[in-house]
């Protein structure tokens, strides 16, 4: 079984607590996504791989490390996990962004896909699916099923607020993937909305409704 991680960083849930306010403004809304990202990407990205390298500094040679050469891409369901992108990047600038974009089916909960694109070596990746909301969990398995059926096979989960229901779908039907998060809340509503939740998260990111 894949690990479930809940990144409990003080500053982290500090700022979602600002975030969960219905009063939040769009930009600061979407400003603390990205700096909540930024925080859990510590966290997430703690398992890269090193290698040695051989450097001189003003006073020796030594050897030190640094990332081994295994590339990295990040790729947000759209339209929410655009708002955790940035975070990611500030961290692993060089990494590709793939995009997947769905939407839900408001009659049935479940997720309909209407974008993939990736970068063309997505298979030889360390991946990093992103979605502010882990809901029901449709989007998540759908877009890790996309990519499975592309190569892909070093993916894991990052979402800023996950529901008990969410995970469980998840992780029954992909085991071997990792899920970070920086709450696990209380349950889904009848609706399939997240309480306590931050409410529709792509729509206070962009201010629509």
């Amino acid at each position: 079984m894949g690990k479930f991680q809940v990144i409990s960083h003080p500053l982290i849930q500090h700022k979602l607590s600002i975030l969960r306010r219905k009063n939040t403004s769009t930009k600061d809304f979407r400003e603390l996504v990205n700096e909540i990202a930024m925080l859990m990407g510590y966290e997430v990205l703690r398992d890269l791989p090193l290698e040695d390298v051989e450097i001189e500094t003003p006073i020796t040679t030594t050897v030190q490390k640094q990332l081994a050469g295994k590339k990295l891409a990040i790729v947000p369901i759209l339209r929410a996990g655009i708002g955790m992108v940035d975070g990611l990047l500030s961290l692993v600038p060089a990494a590709k962004v793939g995009h997947i974009g769905m939407y839900r089916n408001e009659e049935t909960l479940q997720p309909v896909e209407y974008l993939v694109k990736l970068p063309e070596d997505i298979d030889h990746r360390h991946i990093f699916v992103v979605d502010p909301m882990l809901a029901t969990g449709g989007s998540a398995v759908m877009a890790i099923e996309t990519l499975k059926k592309r190569g892909a096979s070093n993916i894991k989960f990052v979402a800023l607020v996950a529901a008990p229901e969410g995970v469980k779908v998840l992780q029954e039907a992909h085991p071997d993937i990792d899920i970070y998060t920086a709450a696990l809340d209380e349950r889904l509503d009848e609706k399939g909305y997240i309480v306590p939740g931050l409410g529709d998260a792509g729509d206070r990111l962009f201010g629509t409704k």
